[in-house]
């Protein structure tokens, strides 16, 4: 991960490239004061197989862009939980029904759940 950017940043340049792809229910969950896993967790939804990987793809665009590339990325062809790594950020984008299914939400409810202004500060 570059130097030059910290996971707020990202987490940010994240969202924008989810909400260009019209995901829905974007959140972002703050984890670092509980786990060393990452700082932050975004989730989104899309509503089929083709919005959930455009919009992987244009979050790995855009940070590829900023020269920010994913440690890993799991579930893509399948497309109903992408999830994508950069160290920090975990982005996780879902379909509807295995969102609900998973709530990854409730999981991490002790993480704080953050508006997507608090990114721009």
């Amino acid at each position: 991960m570059s130097e030059a950017r910290n996971s707020k940043e990202l987490a940010r340049l994240a969202c924008e490239a989810l909400e260009e792809k019209k995901a829905e229910d974007i959140r972002v969950i703050s984890i670092e004061k509980i786990s060393t896993l990452a700082d932050y967790f975004l989730i989104a939804s899309g509503n089929n197989r083709n919005q959930v990987q455009a919009m992987a793809d244009n979050v790995e665009e855009t940070l590829g862009r900023e020269g920010i590339h994913p440690r890993q990325i799991e579930g893509y062809q399948n497309a109903n939980w992408i999830l994508m790594d950069y160290g920090d950020l975990v982005i996780h984008v879902f379909d509807q029904e295995n969102r609900l299914f998973y709530d990854l939400e409730r999981i991490w409810r002790d993480g704080q759940l953050m508006e997507r202004a608090q990114l721009d500060q």
